[in-house]
């Protein structure tokens, strides 16, 4: 099989891994799932990933990674810390509303990060890239600085993350409680 081939096969069975688990969980998928579905037999499946473990470390990975570019993209829109943090809070309510799927898999992923320790440094490293972007991009504005400075800005940030995770927690529980989407707007109570 061609090499061009093999990575054009090796992506679709990692997209379908993805949309297997944004659809129906990780508790709910195995490796005969989505080679079914990828159209592909299963030994191809371990060929390309080694194993149900390799997969899904590639498909942290790649959530990871469309997270963490699409973050960047949203905090660098605005020109003041408080419209990179609006900016970075639009993220969070439009990818709610219109993509809820990719929270759900990186929830479930943060599940499974609880019992495996490999799949826990991954996610570990992302929410703390999570943090350090906040801090750099919205808490060390000069004004905000020194109204927070006997506090940690890695600390306030990780809070803030954790924030906006949890609401989004909650939100995807019961989307139809809009009322948890303003939940986000009150974390900029930081600029009063």
């Amino acid at each position: 099989m061609p090499a061009a081939q093999r990575v054009t096969q090796s992506k679709k069975i990692l997209q379908t891994a993805l949309d297997r688990i944004s659809s129906k969980g990780y508790a709910n998928t195995s490796m005969r799932d989505i080679a079914d579905e990828a159209g592909v037999a299963l030994s191809q499946l371990n060929y390309h990933y080694k194993n149900k473990e390799g997969l899904f470390m590639e498909a942290i990975d790649m959530t990871i990674q469309t997270y963490m570019k699409e973050l960047e993209a949203h905090v660098m829109t605005g020109n003041t810390p408080k419209e990179r943090w609006q900016s970075f809070i639009g993220y969070f309510r439009k990818m709610l509303l219109d993509n809820p799927k990719l929270f759900k898999v990186l929830f479930d992923f943060v599940s499974m990060a609880l019992w495996s320790s490999a799949y826990g440094d991954k996610l570990n490293s992302f929410f703390r890239d999570i943090a350090t972007l906040i801090e750099k991009n919205i808490l060390l504005d000069n004004h905000l600085k020194n109204k927070i400075k006997k506090y940690n800005t890695n600390a306030i940030a990780q809070m803030l993350s954790s924030a906006l995770l949890g609401a989004s927690v909650q939100f995807l529980l019961n989307p139809s409680e809009m009322k948890l989407l303003n939940a986000l707007d009150a974390i900029e109570l930081i600029y009063e």
